[in-house]
């Protein structure tokens, strides 16, 4: 099984920015158990973060290409704004999950729109890097039926 993790603008100051959100932990952290969740459950893992609209859409695009089984995305910021990242999740049609390590429905009001989660079966939020691991799940249980 081959996954995709994608995470959007900003997420590489994870530790930096707004602890009290997003907590001490930082994104080589997150990364790291990631990787680590997915040597243990055999699952190839490729896991990319830009501050990039375009860079993001062009590799959801090459994941359909990589014949990537499913994508795991933390649009970020472009959650809310990014009808081209949407776009590109429905042209690949991948199974995908939204993740996000705050509850965004918790938040500011223009937070409780996300385009991206339009093109995917789940999302999870609020749960820490842990949502991470639970859509890795969830992804892999789907492709194993």
């Amino acid at each position: 099984m081959q996954i995709l993790v994608l995470n959007g603008p900003n997420l590489n100051f994870l530790g930096i920015r707004e602890k009290q959100i997003y907590g001490t932990q930082t994104y080589q952290d997150l990364v790291t158990q990631i990787e680590q969740y997915c040597q243990a459950e055999e699952i190839s893992v490729e896991i990319v973060q830009s501050n990039h609209e375009g860079v993001l859409v062009e590799r959801i695009q090459q994941a359909y290409f990589d014949k990537t089984d499913g994508i795991v995305i933390n649009p970020a910021a472009y959650t809310h704004t990014s009808i081209a990242i949407l776009d590109a999740l429905k042209a690949v049609s991948l199974p995908a999950v939204e993740v996000h390590i705050s509850a965004v429905e918790q938040r500011e009001d223009f937070r409780k729109v996300s385009y991206a989660g339009m093109a995917c079966e789940k999302t999870i939020a609020g749960k820490g890097f842990a949502g991470y691991l639970e859509a890795i799940a969830y992804l892999k249980q789907k492709y194993e039926k």
